[in-house]
């Protein structure tokens, strides 16, 4: 059985497996931030934008990051997590908009405050 290639910068396999996924999780990161500031910019200037994306906490990245884990990795985990996706919906929707939108607005606010720091 012939060996089969990875291509990529080295001829070592596991070197070029270790570069693409530092240059999809990079590239990944940029999505993702293009895509937030893109979003908060229909309702925030453009720097309140950029410091509501760069002012999450390293606990915040780091519970999204689980989440996602979760859900991404078996259906059980997307429904566990979809569903408490939508119980948090409802639970801002029986608040009433007000009060959902103050408390969202105060939560960015102080992202906001995190960034300047």
């Amino acid at each position: 059985m012939a060996k089969r290639r990875i291509p990529g910068l080295s001829p070592n396999p596991m070197t070029n497996l270790i570069v693409t996924d530092i240059a999809l999780r990079g590239a990944g990161r940029l999505a993702r931030h293009f895509t937030e500031k893109t979003l908060l910019r229909t309702r925030y200037t453009k720097d309140d934008a950029e410091k509501v994306v760069e002012g999450r906490s390293m606990i915040q990245t780091l519970a999204a990051v689980a989440v996602a884990r979760i859900a991404t990795r078996s259906l059980p985990g997307a429904i566990i997590v979809g569903t408490g996706i939508l119980g948090k919906t409802l639970l801002d929707r029986s608040k009433g908009k007000r009060e959902a939108r103050a408390e969202g607005e105060k939560q960015m606010r102080e992202r906001m405050a995190n960034a300047e720091k």
